[in-house]
């Protein structure tokens, strides 16, 4: 009983060895078969398109030229590989061919030329390039319309990155000359007014109201109060005493 029990496991056993040899068997050979027509794609990134047509005909492939695809990259020099269709170590049928993305090198933006313009119209300039609106300043500039760029950085056709901001140095006004404003109460308006009109100062309102005891003409009140700091541009109002008989009222 024991004798049949192991030949029986004997035959069970040898079976199992044919059964695996020829498992093993096939897979060779089907490997062999299917291997023996594909490669590997090799790694091109980085490589000048030359060096990758030359590396995909060491394997059996091609390069495909029919629209070959090109796109900034800020870490690829241009004129080298930074993308690859099939990717590396993919496997392939022999003969197939390879797509390449070719670097154009970093992306670069010219400075548009900025000086004599406005703010928002350097601004606009600015947003069209691609570019940012950097700092602000400002700088006393004889001749120069206020508001106006009169300096910048980067200059103009500098080839910079895209997005970069642009310093600007804007005009502003230039103020004209300051003077102390002085005290005219009680002075005479008739004497008092042409002696501030051929020095280029202007009155604005010029009040009359009666004032007992007080000289007709004679100024009572004034703005600017005396003191104050007082330019040719800014109007001088007075209030002047009139005499009994006229009616008070403003010039």
């Amino acid at each position: 009983m024991w004798g049949r029990l192991l030949r029986g496991l004997g035959l069970v056993a040898y079976a199992l060895v044919l059964l695996v040899a020829f498992v093993l068997a096939a897979y060779t050979a089907f490997s062999f078969f299917v291997r023996s027509g594909v490669t590997t794609v090799p790694a091109l990134k980085g490589v000048t398109r030359e060096e990758a047509a030359n590396q995909l005909a060491d394997q059996g492939l091609s390069l495909y030229t029919a629209g070959e695809q090109k796109r900034y990259d800020d870490t690829v020099p241009a004129g080298r590989v930074v993308q690859q269709s099939p990717d590396a170590r993919t496997l392939v049928k022999r003969g197939s061919s390879v797509k390449l993305v070719v670097s154009l090198g970093p992306q670069r933006v010219e400075v548009p030329p900025l000086t004599g313009r406005s703010l928002p119209a350097a601004q606009a300039e600015l947003s069209g390039s691609g570019l940012g609106m950097g700092k602000i300043l400002g700088s006393l500039a004889p001749g120069k319309e206020p508001g106006t760029v009169v300096e910048q950085d980067p200059d103009p056709k500098t080839s910079v990155a895209p997005s970069t901001p642009v310093d600007v140095l804007l005009a502003m006004a230039v103020p004209g000359d300051r003077f102390i404003m002085p005290d005219l109460i009680s002075r005479d308006y008739e004497q008092v007014q042409p002696y501030f009109a051929r020095r280029g100062f202007r009155f604005g309102s010029v009040k009359y109201e009666r004032y007992e005891g007080v000289a007709a003409g004679s100024i009572l009140r004034q703005f600017p109060l005396p003191g104050h700091p007082l330019s040719r541009g800014d109007a001088i109002s007075l209030v002047v005493a009139t005499a009994d008989n006229l009616p008070e009222g403003a010039l």
